[in-house]
């Protein structure tokens, strides 16, 4: 089939194969930042909630007299978390290292202690530490002292029972960040002499934290949902978190709906700020450790256009840096060679 002639001075375009609507559509998008997109969805959800939220007629007016109420727990849910992660922490601590130990009572306490607690359910747990305790105390006829000081006020008796089950869990990943450090480290901390405390407090677990700080993070927003569960206990309004005031709120106003949406939402917005910090945390951790580091594609742009900039205006003095150098170290080898 002749194909038709070009004119002098024209150029023939290159055969291409026609554009579809979803190619088209595909390139304008590709001009859109991801996070505008992001955004967008977001955003079509909320609307898409507010309008169920809407039609499904709730008594907001009830939700917004009781919030503050609710509210007041926020402080009891944040003491108990920071409470039980710190508990945790330490009894992580313990439990890896004798889990990495080789005295095989340490070996097997910790081994029993990750076995029970990650196989039993949290709320068995709570109960068992807030009413089995002393009843078994007085079966075994110990002093009324052990007793006494085994009863446990329900919101002791919660940050005990968060602490222990989070530390179980906990344990392996500080086992994984511990194992994590190079086997090279710690050769050379034997070779320097250290005791095996000098060699863990100064060389392995430094390294070790900046994996295990991430995975706790998520470890006590988890824990913070899991406050929820102290209510059950009993514990006494003065100290009840949002969701036991929720519940009082439920059982008051039979709105049990609107009381449990209203503690829902404020254990999102909860971990929501949590969730900003720890990714904050990451990236703090992360410098110096991360290949390319942290900049952003706005500072990325901005040294590319101050590097073309640099290598437009002032190539010559590129250059002459390295005419330098050669001159500097031309003598130097002529020297040796001679």
């Amino acid at each position: 089939m002749a194909t038709p002639e070009v004119g002098a001075g024209e150029t023939r375009p290159p055969a291409q194969r026609p554009q579809g609507r979803m190619e088209g559509i595909s390139q304008a998008s590709a001009r859109i930042p991801f996070k505008l997109k992001v955004a967008v969805v977001w955003i079509v959800i909320f609307l898409v909630l507010a309008f169920l939220f809407n039609a499904a007629d709730f008594d907001t007016q009830f939700m917004r007299d009781r919030a503050d109420f609710v509210l007041k727990g926020l402080t009891y849910t944040i003491l108990i978390a920071l409470a039980s992660i710190v508990l945790a922490v330490v009894l992580a601590l313990l439990g890896a290292l004798g889990r990495l130990s080789r005295n095989p009572v340490a070996y097997g306490v910790s081994g029993f202690y990750a076995s029970f607690f990650r196989g039993t359910p949290l709320i068995v747990q709570l109960f068992l530490i807030t009413f089995a305790l002393p009843v078994i105390v007085g079966n075994l006829g110990l002093p009324q002292s052990f007793e006494e000081l085994l009863t446990l006020d329900p919101f002791v008796a919660g940050i005990v029972g968060l602490g222990l089950n989070y530390g179980a869990y906990m344990t392996e990943i500080f086992r994984a960040g511990i194992q994590s450090v190079s086997h090279g480290q710690t050769e050379a901390a034997d070779a320097l002499g250290m005791t095996y405390p000098q060699k863990m407090k100064r060389v392995v677990l430094p390294q070790a934290f900046r994996v295990i700080i991430p995975p706790t993070g998520n470890e006590f927003i988890a824990m913070m949902k899991d406050t929820a569960l102290v209510g059950f206990l009993g514990v006494v309004v003065a100290q009840a978190e949002i969701f036991r005031r929720a519940q009082l709120v439920a059982a008051a106003d039979f709105k049990p709906i609107e009381a449990y949406l209203l503690a829902a939402g404020m254990y999102w917005a909860l971990t929501a700020v949590f969730t900003f910090f720890q990714s904050r945390l990451e990236r703090r951790i992360s410098k110096g450790y991360v290949r390319g580091g942290t900049t952003t594609a706005k500072e990325k742009k901005a040294q590319f256009m101050s590097a073309s900039a640099a290598g437009g205006a002032g190539g010559g003095a590129g250059m002459a840096e390295i005419d330098t150098e050669e001159d500097v170290s031309g003598p130097e080898l002529k020297g040796q060679g001679h």
